[in-house]
């Protein structure tokens, strides 16, 4: 399969080349970008056959069939629809839209075009993120009581731009991070949060964003979420805890783009470390697409998956502006 990689970015660089070329008969032919001077120097540096500042040049390559979309937040609904309307297949970054309307939007006429629609959410196609669930799955805890998310890391200055200076891009550390944290509680305790309640806080990091937040939902079976995410936040660490009514499980360091990290169980008959596999996150994201395309299987994170992590963010975010609990919007799903 032949890919059309929309947006020059530090994660498509970094990851998402290698992860589609890890797939045998895989590779990207084409870049998209909207600097003409960035997206050829962009393409000679990672052996891109095509480069363009014309998404719908790219779409018209009949050889190519799937699309990955890493561009900034505000540009992906227009993006997604243009190469589901040219029936291609479409993984898109976190979050898809700026608005649950367009999310719900892309995942219904990727439906209606028959072709598939998914979210990269990295984080569960980690071995740790499941081999917890597998742990949940499996009642080693029993009843889950609790689940807290810290997720404050120190956001490097490569990567700050627009995520902390422009709002209408989607910049801000919670459609950058606490979709991520919305993902990650919905695949590891299976349920969709009810209500938020909020914070948020900015320190001069940035401009017109938030820089930091902190939340509690309350999921269906009664279970609490605690969710942290910052960008300024050098020395925190990263992770999440479990905690249910027959033991504990403690993830450190869990929470990145490696498959780093360390979990402990501790139940009444003691601690025990908990060993888990070490595949690269994103080929094994790449690698649920492509069978999903083969129609052998689901994406790790599908539309509706991408749709639900958006709500929980836009609620976190109307929570903190308002200071009163908002119950969460699905938009029906």
């Amino acid at each position: 399969m032949r890919w059309v990689f929309v947006g020059a970015s530090t994660i498509a660089a970094q990851y998402m080349i290698g992860a589609v070329r890890s797939q045998a008969g895989h590779d990207v032919s084409w870049i998209v970008s909207g600097s003409e001077a960035r997206v050829g120097e962009w393409a000679k540096s990672h052996e891109i056959p095509d480069a363009t500042t014309d998404l719908a040049k790219a779409l018209a390559d009949n050889d190519a069939s799937a699309v990955y979309i890493s561009s900034t937040n505000e540009k992906h609904h227009a993006q997604a629809m243009a190469a589901i309307e040219a029936g291609k297949h479409v993984l898109c970054e976190k979050p898809l839209a700026m608005s649950l309307r367009d999310a719900i939007e892309m995942t219904g006429a990727a439906r209606n075009a028959g072709v598939v629609f998914a979210t990269n959410h990295h984080l569960r196609c980690s071995g740790s993120h499941r081999k917890i669930r597998e742990l949940i799955a499996q009642g080693r805890i029993g009843q889950v009581l609790s689940l807290r998310i810290f997720h404050a890391v120190h956001l490097p200055q490569h990567l700050q731009g627009w995520r902390i200076n422009d709002a209408s891009a989607g910049g801000g550390v919670i459609p950058d991070i606490t979709v991520h944290d919305a993902d990650v509680a919905r695949f590891l305790l299976g349920e969709d949060p009810v209500d938020v309640v909020a914070q948020m806080a900015t320190s001069g990091m940035g401009d017109g964003v938030e820089d930091s937040a902190m939340s509690a939902w309350m999921m269906p079976s009664g279970a609490m979420v605690m969710s942290h995410e910052s960008f300024t936040h050098p020395f925190a660490g990263s992770g999440l805890e479990v905690h249910g009514s027959e033991g504990s499980i403690f993830a450190r360091g869990v929470m990145t783009q490696e498959p780093l990290g360390e979990i402990e169980i501790v139940t009444a008959e003691g601690r025990e470390p908990v060993l888990y596999s070490s595949h690269p996150l994103y080929e094994q994201g790449v690698a649920d697409f492509v069978d999903a395309v083969a129609g052998q299987g689901r994406p790790a994170a599908d539309g509706i998956d991408g749709i639900k992590s958006l709500a929980v963010a836009h609620a976190v975010r109307e929570a903190a502006q308002s200071g009163t609990r908002v119950t969460i919007d699905y938009g029906g799903f």
